[in-house]
């Protein structure tokens, strides 16, 4: 009887034991996939903090797989992709929002934001909760955080000697790239220029080939794609202080445990603030480099261009869009 109770009770104790451990092997063996896709190179500072600190942070529970330069899912097409259930992540923009959902247009207006800090502010602020709402309801796509891109600067082909720009008037004939929607296109025209739509990878060889006269980027996109090669000035505009959203599948959200959602949004929060750090100490630093690499870098009459941009907005059907009052609210914060 001794010998029978000690074996049951061994026998007992490790079936305990693996059902104590079950979930846990479970869950290894049942480790969620995260992919992201995004048009930007791995060097992006959007990029090594999705690497660097997201991707650890889940670690535990999740294996994240990014792709960059757009090789998984064509620049454009990533929210539809994860409204369909075949991608789980993209960093995605208000223009592309704005495409769905109009009434994000009005985080496309140029001269709206004013930095990095009131982003945040906004993205945070209890009347952005309808709009949030939104986007889930509207294409299960769950907007986790605010990311800085920076402040969005004109950089042209041709020598400041050739075509120097102070006002918007000066812009008038150039082929300026733009991200093809209609959000990004109206910015293009509000500054002046003739808009082009390029896909992001496509830039660098439009400039190269004199396909396009311009595009517009904050200075950290302009050094990590190596468009100070093809052109020869920057022009300060600051007409957009630029920003995206982490996009995470709201059916895979849902599937996570509480703690899990937690860690989920830490990390993502992490990731943004992070990279908002490097991306604002790169554009201190960059007008001196671009400088040295021989480009005119200059200020031209930024009340001028604010003016004609902010009027050109508020005379479009994108304002109608507009939650009535938000503006002021944004304004406010």
């Amino acid at each position: 009887m001794t010998t029978i109770s000690r074996r049951t009770l061994l026998s007992a104790s490790a079936a305990g034991a693996f059902v104590a451990a079950a979930p846990r092997i479970l869950r290894a063996a049942d480790k969620v996939t995260l992919r992201l896709s995004g048009p930007m190179s791995e060097t992006d500072q959007r990029a090594v903090a999705m690497i660097n600190v997201f991707g650890p942070a889940v670690a535990g529970f999740a294996s994240f797989d990014p792709h960059w330069n757009a090789t998984l899912f064509k620049q454009g097409t990533e929210l539809a992709s994860i409204a369909r259930g075949n991608l789980e992540m993209s960093i995605t923009s208000p223009q592309e929002l704005a495409q769905i959902i109009p009434e994000w247009s009005i985080f496309t207006a140029g001269y709206l934001m004013k930095d990095a800090e009131h982003q945040k502010k906004v993205f945070a602020a209890p009347f952005m909760d309808a709009m949030k709402k939104g986007v889930e309801d509207k294409l299960g796509v769950k907007l986790l955080t605010v990311m800085y891109l920076g402040r969005r600067q004109v950089n042209l082909r041709m020598p400041k000697a050739e075509r120097t720009i102070n006002t918007p008037a000066d812009m008038a004939g150039i082929k300026l790239r733009m991200p093809g929607t209609d959000a990004w296109m109206f910015l293009g025209k509000a500054l002046g220029a003739n808009p082009v739509p390029v896909a992001f990878t496509e830039v660098y060889t439009a400039l190269q080939t004199g396909a396009i006269d311009g595009q517009d980027n904050p200075l950290p996109s302009d050094k990590d794609m190596k468009f100070y090669e093809v052109t020869k000035q920057i022009v300060l505009t600051s007409h957009l202080v630029d920003q995206n959203y982490l996009a995470f599948s709201k059916k895979v959200w849902d599937k996570l445990s509480p703690e899990e959602q937690a860690t989920v949004q830490k990390a993502a929060d992490d990731a943004a603030e992070s990279a908002r750090q490097k991306q604002l100490a790169l554009e201190n630093d960059l007008e001196a480099f671009f400088k040295q690499q021989g480009l005119d870098v200059y200020t031209p009459d930024v009340a001028a261009f604010r003016k004609h941009v902010q009027d050109a907005y508020l005379s479009s059907d994108f304002s109608k869009d507009w939650p009535k009052g938000m503006v002021d609210q944004i304004n406010a914060l």
